[in-house]
């Protein structure tokens, strides 16, 4: 797209586009997205959020009623309405340079042809069919035969999804949003049990917002706002900014690090909500308030439950990314959330939805609380670096959970440990997160018997800790420089 004079919203909408298709257990057109963009000549940067809503009817509740004490995960009532198709003709629209049609017809060609299945997206493959992540016509969609998971080489097509492309092409969003696709998704949602409507569909809309940034020792991590969980990872660090933490792949950095997830997520856990309904994100990133909560954490322990030594401080909840000729930068994230979201696809073009839903809580009364019309916590946040007011790197780190965790590490491992940024997304990963520890492979086994001496559970995941990717913008030697994470089957491309 970009050496066809398309511009980096082009070409992040068509990698978008094609990533649905060459990554379906990740994302596609029944997820949602969320953007941050420089405009080209400006140093100024734009939010988009192009999440969905739950449908005006789910009730908490009802579902309290039938005996949840959470949201189902892998159920139609977890399913929201998708926003990122919204969102892509809204940036589009408002950004674009290129033809809508022309930007689409990759995707629509590999829908069709067919995309062979890389390395990492076969191995997710086969953990969501041993799993059963997939369930009713999603199996006769996303499964071979209807019964096993694509293989690494495999051709996956999806017909069904180029047709859908094709009306988004000529229509716009009217193409997705009303008319037979959206009386597709409708219909089959309803046949599942779903409150979904038509004017549910009709009624989605994505909005332009202002990003949230937090300063870590010169470099402004600048981060989506709620309901996207980017305050998190602004807390995490202004955190960590209160130790000495010299050694990059020690024990005690993975141990204050995990102590600072634990008190950034109970923070994020408690206020981040549809933004409507978000009232204390002020209080999440005041300084005083990392201060409090670092004070909090024992060097040499880790703490059990944090929620409750918190209620003091408290007391008053895929990604990817262009930089153009013109040094337009967009950082894009864009998923279903769960492997292969809900698991359930519409019946005619076999759309996979997501299930965002299950990012709801049902604690009464909580900002967070599942409501008709509400947007839920959403896990997905794009990021971007300044330096002297000048865009220098926008980033993401996947992951579900993982993600402010994730950002906070890339930054931390840049700024305190002097790795370029192909280093910070290369190293070994941990994360703290309901009650275990997970370090990959890349710690030592002495590292993992300290932690484990602290008192931590100790693990070590079956996959790797998500995936990244960023563009360093060099403003002084005018020059960009791509890191990709080998965790994924992504990679960095340039001309």
């Amino acid at each position: 797209m970009l050496e066809d004079g398309g511009n980096a919203v082009d070409a992040a909408i068509a990698a978008a586009a094609v990533l649905g298709l060459a990554e379906p257990q990740m994302t596609g057109l029944g997820g949602d997205c969320f953007v941050l963009l420089k405009p080209a000549g400006e140093q100024r940067i734009v939010a988009l959020n192009g999440s969905g809503r739950a449908p005006k009817a789910l009730n908490a509740d009802a579902l309290r009623a039938e005996g949840h004490a959470a949201m189902p995960i892998r159920d139609v009532r977890s399913v929201t309405i998708p926003g990122a198709v919204d969102a892509f003709c809204r940036l589009h629209a408002d950004w674009g340079s290129m033809d809508l049609a022309e930007i689409l017809s990759p995707a629509i060609r590999y829908a069709k042809d067919g995309i062979p299945v890389a390395p990492r997206v076969a191995f997710d493959w086969q953990v969501a069919a041993r799993d059963a992540h997939l369930s009713g016509r999603a199996k006769d969609f996303y499964l071979c035969h209807g019964d096993h998971a694509y293989h690494q080489g495999h051709l996956f097509t999806a017909p069904g999804q180029a047709d859908v492309l094709k009306r988004i092409a000529r229509e716009g969003r009217a193409g997705f949003y009303e008319g037979p696709v959206a009386e597709d998704m409708v219909a089959s949602l309803r046949a599942m049990g779903g409150t979904h409507t038509l004017e549910d569909f009709a009624a989605t809309a994505c909005d332009y917002t202002t990003p949230v940034a937090g300063t870590y020792k010169g470099t402004d991590l600048v981060e989506h706002p709620p309901n996207g969980q980017g305050a998190t990872a602004i807390l995490m660090n202004n955190i960590i900014a209160q130790f000495d933490l010299s050694d990059p792949w020690s024990a005690q950095r993975a141990h204050i690090e995990a102590e600072a997830t634990k008190l950034a997520y109970d923070a994020r856990n408690r206020f981040i909500a549809d933004a409507d309904h978000t009232t204390r994100l002020a209080h999440m990133l005041a300084p005083e308030t990392a201060t409090k909560l670092a004070a909090l954490i024992d060097p040499k322990r880790a703490m059990t439950t944090p929620a409750a030594v918190t209620e003091s401080v408290h007391k008053d909840t895929v990604y990817l990314t262009v930089v153009d000729r013109d040094q337009m930068a967009v950082s894009m994230i864009y998923s279903i959330y769960h492997s292969f979201g809900s698991g359930l696809a519409s019946d005619k073009y076999g759309l996979l939805f997501q299930n965002r839903g299950a990012g709801f809580t049902l604690e009464q009364g909580h900002p967070n609380e599942a409501g008709g019309g509400k947007r839920p916590m959403h896990t997905i946040i794009p990021g971007m670096l300044m330096r002297n007011d000048k865009v220098i790197m926008p980033f993401g780190v996947m992951g579900g959970a993982y993600q402010p965790c994730g950002h906070s590490r890339f930054v931390t491992n840049m700024i305190d440990h002097g790795l370029d940024a192909q280093a910070a997304l290369d190293a070994p990963r941990c994360f703290s997160d309901a009650g275990e520890m997970k370090i990959e492979r890349g710690y030592s086994d002495a590292v993992r018997n300290q932690l484990s001496e602290m008192g931590h559970n100790v693990v070590v995941p079956e996959g790797p800790l998500g995936g990244g990717q960023a563009i360093r913008i060099d403003w002084d030697q005018g020059v960009l420089i791509g890191a990709s994470d080998a965790r994924k089957d992504g990679c960095a491309v340039g001309y």
